[in-house]
């Protein structure tokens, strides 16, 4: 490992505020993007049914996102909650959020599989079953709820039997708490079959098929909801439907929790903070490797990741920082790369947690692969062009070095921080003292403060000012 000099700290504290400003500004957009909440009932006290519509895989932002809704519900005391259903399924530690969510929901709840050709797949069963009211639109259906791995393939042996019980119990705990089938609903986990909305009616699993959600609305009013002893009457007449929608940040978390960005995002975020410090003062790398490095752990948070994933993450970065500075060339890069891979195998949903089939979290092998050859490339050809430097670096001149402290020489071109400087007929390479201004002109006399190899640290003699009036007399 090199020694940092108090200059090499101070330039790499340089990434500090672009990770303030990074955060900053996430934190200001969280605050812009999260809707007022509104007073629901109208003025002529109308019902007000409060609407969220779910159209994809369930995981933890739609999680929270129904957990937001049904609270502003409850807040407003609106008549009804009614959640639009259309999901091929999900996770299932999301899922048994939502449902119970839902079961202790102080608002009648009522979930709307919806539109035509719509379905409530494996996860979707689960939060269909645990509303108080299940609706489906024609032509859906409901069902195939059997527990599957992060790759969609079966679990095996006593794995798959102890998660295939497990979400078992759980469906047929719903379907007792809801007054619903109970073989019906746990043939959809056993043997993951699958019902269409009027098959769903007649066995016992769904309330009614309604053709729109207008008419859903005109059929439940009257409806009369039993919850722990206590009897609610739905007065939906000339209801007034407020939708709740995802917010600016929930929308960007949703996109950040695909397990591929959020393990593309850290890879970058990592390769940027790794070139930064390389060559430090470029700002750009690093800015930008803060940001991703940011938005890339967000996604991570909201699925479920293993800690052996991120270990093996971090390692590849401090590896491939280590590669610059190794004296043998592609050893430290190469573990680098089999790291960075390995991490984004074991991040998410790799020897995880079960899921009920769907979008099941797992990185693609192939992003796997041409990331980790093409940053590993990256690196240690980029180690190997540092390490040429170093060694021109490092050149013994025929200049005594000892000798150089308080030479003085000429700047030839700007020095910010770093340049060229001619001292006693030679070249070297120059960079300001840190108690200097931070920028000497062409042109200008300096004085050496130290030598390292080839590299001196050099102050100027004179302002920028009297060195240009020197230059003109000249």
């Amino acid at each position: 490992m090199p020694n940092l000099s108090n200059k090499s700290v101070v330039r790499a504290l340089r990434l500090l505020p672009a990770a303030i400003l990074v955060l900053a500004g996430l934190w200001g957009l969280s605050l812009a993007s999260t809707p007022p909440t509104a007073n629901a009932q109208s003025s002529s006290n109308q019902p007000t049914i409060v609407r969220l519509n779910i159209d994809g895989a369930i995981d933890a932002v739609s999680s929270r996102f129904i957990k937001r809704g049904l609270e502003q519900a409850e807040d407003q005391q609106v008549a009804l909650v009614v959640i639009v259903l259309d999901t091929p399924g999900g996770l299932l530690y999301a899922t048994r959020d939502i449902v119970e969510d839902i079961l202790v929901s102080q608002v009648p709840v009522a979930v709307y599989v919806a539109p035509e050709g719509a379905q409530a797949a494996s996860a979707g069963t689960f939060i269909g079953a645990a509303a108080d009211i299940l609706a489906m639109a024609t032509a859906t259906n409901i069902g195939a709820a059997s527990v599957v791995g992060p790759g969609g393939e079966e679990l095996p042996g006593t794995v798959g039997e102890k998660a295939e019980q497990d979400a078992a119990a759980f469906i047929r705990s719903i379907a007792d708490r809801r007054g619903r089938d109970v073989a019906a609903l746990e043939d959809t986990v056993i043997s993951a079959t699958a019902y269409s909305a009027s098959e769903a009616v007649d066995l016992g699993v769904a309330d009614l098929v309604a053709p729109s959600y207008d008419e859903l609305i005109r059929m439940l009013d009257g409806v009369e909801i039993a919850n722990d002893g206590d009897v609610t009457v739905l007065e939906l007449t000339g209801a007034n439907t407020v939708n709740v929608d995802f917010t600016l940040v929930e929308h960007v978390l949703s996109f950040l929790a695909n397990p591929n960005v959020a393990f593309l995002l850290v890879s970058l975020g990592g390769l940027g903070l790794i070139v930064e410090l390389w060559n430090p003062g470029l700002w750009i790398p690093g800015t930008l490797g803060v940001l991703f490095l940011v938005l890339g752990w967000a996604g991570v948070g909201q699925l479920p990741f293993s800690w052996a994933g991120i270990a093996l993450l971090v390692l590849a970065g401090l590896l491939f920082y280590l590669e610059s500075t190794a004296v043998g060339i592609g050893y430290f890069g190469i573990a680098g790369t089999v790291c960075l891979i390995l991490g984004g195998i074991f991040l998410v949903g790799f020897f995880g947690s079960p899921s009920i089939p769907g979008d099941a979290p797992t990185v693609s092998r192939w992003l796997l692969g041409s990331v980790g050859v093409i940053i590993g490339g990256l690196v240690l050809w980029f180690a190997s062009e540092l390490r040429k430097a170093r060694d021109i670096d490092h050149y013994e001149s025929p200049t005594i070095s000892s000798n150089l402290v308080g030479a003085v020489g000429v700047a030839q071109g700007a020095i910010s921080p770093t340049g060229q400087v001619l001292v006693n007929g030679e070249f070297w390479s120059g960079e300001a003292d840190i108690d200097s201004s931070g920028r000497i002109a062409d042109g200008m006399e300096v004085e050496v403060v130290s030598v390292d190899g080839n590299h001196l640290m050099v102050k100027p003699l004179r302002t920028e000012e009297s060195a240009r009036d020197v230059s003109n007399n000249e």
